[in-house]
């Protein structure tokens, strides 16, 4: 009787609604659930499938926004077992399916089952809605909790769908546990995916590994790591650079060793390619000795270092400037038994040339090709570049020569190098002819090449055929870059055409050229240079108009124009400027100010400033230990000199040339010559070469103190050895004989010796030689010289003047000696106090006072 009264209801129900998503809660309003799942429950006795029940409410459901109302007794059919095949059967309507699946999950009382669930994932995996099949599946785990075993589950899914992918499915079940952090479940189904031999997506792979790693379940993945290389076999990726590169990416460095360890003593084979690969990362992303921890372990646990392995790491020694380790790999690695290629060669030979260590460069590369390893172009450019920016031109023809007896053609980097080169050194000829050879033989210049020439066409003060070759450039579509225009620039300032270098650089904006701060220094730093300090605030406005911000060079160029000027005050300010805007200065500023400040006689101020750049930690050069010499030199603070000086070659930094010749001429100031030829000895012995002011001082101190013995002996020195003489050097050895009325036949001999060596004399040198032939009363003779000061346009100083009239006066010729004091006054040059009284011990002063009023 209940049932009967259940059924009456229902039908009752069924007949008044027109649409299947209002049936759940029609039925709920007039009965209780008990009632409906007891009707629904025992209607059916058998659960064989009704295709005809399935295929009728398909119908029902296949228009996907307004579904047909159902027949209330087909209705009483269907059971929670027909969902799942209602569902495939909606596959090619995605959206069908939901709706028919969230009205199923309404109509029944009981819980849709785990199938159901699958199939509707089957569905809308197959039409690729993945954001919805993720939600679906949250749902499930839901429901069923995480202990539920889906394979079972899915593979009906399979088996009704034949057009399923499989890889797509297990790909989204793996994505989806990891999701949920249920990484075991991941796991199971990526192994039996792995026994089934089903294809796997590497992305999918990815997320698992990388879930593993982030919840440091590394374990697993060594347990597991011959099946997940089997399953990428195929595939070009590699499980342990994905691991090890996301320890590496996640800073875990010891669980990258250990990683590796493990596997190594799990009696996985590791391929030495894929280690060198990983190698490479570690040193570019961390520390240079975390990459010499793994290397160290690959050594000692395998697997076995290749040349690569070597390689690499000797690179990161070298270009971190670290040689000594570097050259230590290189001894273990013939200690390995791994014969060190090309690439190992050619890295150690790079690196010791940019390092400054030339010799040993240059050793190696000689060892490199006595073993008969076949060093490339690349190689040889390294090395002539090096010797380039040393001004070692004879090397760089030597080792370039070399390049060719070697049988390797030169290409357009080793030419250019060799331009730069040959015009550092002014040998612009030949620098012009491999430019041709490089023509001649097909090569595009560069944009090295054409600013290498240019630049020396510019030192050498031929502007028009750098602007010639800057013209060229612009013909061929080599558009010139920063360096190019700077040259040009600065080429002009040098001549003093600072108008047609502000015009060219506006021409050059025009062209398309973006200036930087770099182009706008150089142009600053020539306009300083000639002292044009109005040019160099036009610049300097310039820069804030162009948006271009000023950097360290900026301000240390200001604050050497600033020091040029002789105004302390602005370089200071300047100066301290830069520190409130928080910019660093550099060793170079410290040295340019504390350069000025010294110059301009503000030795304390200079002092404080070099204290303040002690204090801030940056470490004082070899140039500002030289101005502080040198300051304490000029001042008579011979101690103070020395104590510089003994600092800095038992500390450092290094004395040079430089700092030695300002000990030198310290020692000889106070006429302590022993010890400036000591010093002078202690400079050869350590392999530093003196130059031409090392000798010209030395001598200059024996000629003043008479021993012309020493002064040539030392001349000679210079002349066996180098370098050659100039003329400051004749000037001192000649002055020093025509102090001796006995020696002047020795002067004038040695003064014509440098006519020869067609060095021409100045105003300086002819004086010298005026005052030996008024000495020795050869008038006519010291005329004729002064004569030849003005033919040459060397216009006579007071001194010259001074000293001829001088002569005259001692040999009693007071008119011609009075004559050429009126050309003096004319040409508007003012009396020095030795020739007042000349001209009073003459009594011309009066004559010419008469002369005047005359």
């Amino acid at each position: 009787m209940y049932l009967c009264n259940s059924s009456l209801i229902i039908s009752k129900i069924l007949v008044n609604i027109k649409s299947p998503s209002a049936i759940f809660s029609s039925i709920t309003k007039s009965h209780n659930h008990c009632s409906y799942y007891y009707f629904f429950s025992s209607s059916s006795s058998s659960k064989n499938k009704n295709w005809s029940l399935i295929h009728q409410i398909v119908k029902a459901f296949h228009n996907q926004q307004n579904p047909k109302p159902l027949n209330p007794i087909l209705l009483s059919k269907l059971q929670l077992y027909h969902v799942p095949d209602v569902i495939i059967s909606l596959q090619p309507k995605p959206f069908s399916a939901i709706r028919f699946f969230e009205w199923a999950e309404s109509f029944f009382i009981s819980p849709l089952s785990a199938p159901s669930f699958c199939a509707l994932l089957h569905v809308l995996l197959q039409n690729q809605l993945f954001s919805r099949a993720a939600y679906v599946f949250d749902k499930f785990i839901m429901q069923f909790g995480n202990d539920y075993d889906t394979l079972d589950a899915f593979h009906d899914g399979f088996c009704d769908l034949d057009s399923t992918n499989h890889s797509v499915v297990y790909g989204f079940l793996i994505e989806s546990y990891c999701r949920k952090g249920m990484f075991d479940k991941s796991v199971d189904i990526f192994m039996h995916v792995c026994v089934k031999g089903i294809f796997v997506s590497p992305n999918v792979v990815y997320l698992l590994l990388g879930s593993l790693i982030d919840s440091h379940c590394v374990d697993v993945i060594v347990d597991k790591y011959g099946e997940l290389c089997s399953a990428m076999r195929e595939q070009p990726f590699s499980v342990y650079e994905f691991v090890m590169n996301r320890f590496m990416n996640k800073g875990e460095v010891e669980m990258g060793l250990k990683f590796h360890k493990a596997l190594i003593q799990g009696g996985f084979g590791l391929d030495i390619i894929t280690c060198n690969k990983i190698l490479k990362v570690i040193w570019m992303q961390n520390d240079i000795g975390v990459a010499d921890d793994y290397f160290n372990m690959v050594v000692r646990i395998g697997p076995k270092p290749n040349v690569v392995t070597f390689s690499t790491l000797i690179d990161a020694y070298c270009k971190e400037g670290n040689l000594d380790k570097a050259f230590v790999l290189f001894d273990v690695m013939a200690g390995n038994g791994v014969t060190p290629d090309l690439i190992v060669y050619s890295i150690l030979i790079d690196g010791l040339f940019k390092a400054g260590r030339l010799e040993d460069g240059q050793r190696l590369l000689l060892v490199a090709l006595d073993k008969g390893i076949k060093l490339d172009v690349v190689g040889f450019s390294s090395a002539m570049d090096a010797y380039v920016k040393v001004g070692d031109l004879g090397r760089v023809i030597q080792i370039y020569k070399r390049m060719l007896n070697e049988g390797i053609s030169p290409n357009v980097v080793s030419c250019s190098i060799l331009i730069k080169g040959f015009c550092q050194n002014g040998r612009i000829l030949e620098a012009c002819g491999l430019f041709v050879q490089i023509l001649k033989l097909g090569f595009e210049p560069s944009i090295l090449t054409y600013s290498a020439l240019i630049a020396g066409f510019c030192k050498s003060g031929n502007l028009r055929d750098g602007f010639y070759l800057y013209e060229d450039m612009i013909k061929k579509r080599c558009e010139p870059d920063t360096i190019v225009y700077s040259v040009l620039i600065n080429g002009l300032c040098k001549q003093g055409l600072v108008g047609d270098a502000l015009r060219f650089f506006f021409q050059a904006v025009n062209r398309g050229l973006s200036p930087n701060v770099f182009t706008l220094n150089t142009l600053l730093d020539s306009f300083c240079r000639l002292k044009c300090i109005v040019g160099a605030m036009k610049v300097y406005y310039l820069m804030g108009m162009l948006n271009i911000k000023a950097d360290t060079v900026t301000y240390t160029i200001l604050i050497k124009g600033a020091a040029q000027f002789g105004r302390v005050d602005e370089a200071l300010m300047l100066f301290f400027q830069m520190l409130k805007k928080d910019f660093k200065p550099d060793v170079i500023t410290y040295c340019t100010l504390i350069d000025g400040l010294c110059k301009l006689k503000k030795s304390s101020a200079g002092l404080c400033i070099f204290d303040f750049m002690c204090k801030n930690a940056v470490a004082p050069d070899i140039a500002i230990y030289n101005v502080l010499i040198n300051m304490h030199s000029r001042e008579g603070h011979l101690e103070a000199a020395l104590g510089l000086f003994v600092h800095v070659v038992d500390r450092g930094p290094k004395p040079d040339v430089f700092t030695f010749n300002t000990m030198i001429c310290c020692y000889c100031n106070f006429k302590r010559l022993d010890d400036a030829v000591q010093l002078f000895a202690k400079m050869t012995s350590e392999q530093l070469r003196p130059n031409a002011i090392t000798f010209t001082i030395l001598i200059d101190a024996f000629c003043r103190e008479g021993r012309m013995d020493d002064a040539m002996l030392m001349f000679s020195k210079m002349l066996e050895e180098g370098p050659e003489p100039n003329l400051v050097t004749y000037s001192c050895l000649i002055h020093g004989y025509f102090k001796s009325q006995s020696m002047m036949e020795s002067g004038l001999k040695l003064y014509n010796e440098m006519l020869e060596n067609n060095i021409a004399p100045n105003i300086v040198s002819y004086s010298i030689l005026i005052d030996g032939l008024c000495k020795r009363g050869l008038m006519k003779e010291a005329s004729c010289a002064f004569r030849c000061a003005l033919d040459k346009h060397l216009l006579p100083d007071v001194i010259a003047y001074t000293i001829l009239i001088r002569g005259y006066c001692k040999v009693g010729r007071l008119t011609e000696a009075m004559m050429l004091y009126d050309n003096m006054l004319l040409n508007r040059l003012t009396p020095d106090r030795f020739l007042e009284r000349t001209l009073e011990e003459y009594q011309l002063k009066k004559a010419g006072a008469k002369h005047l009023c005359a």
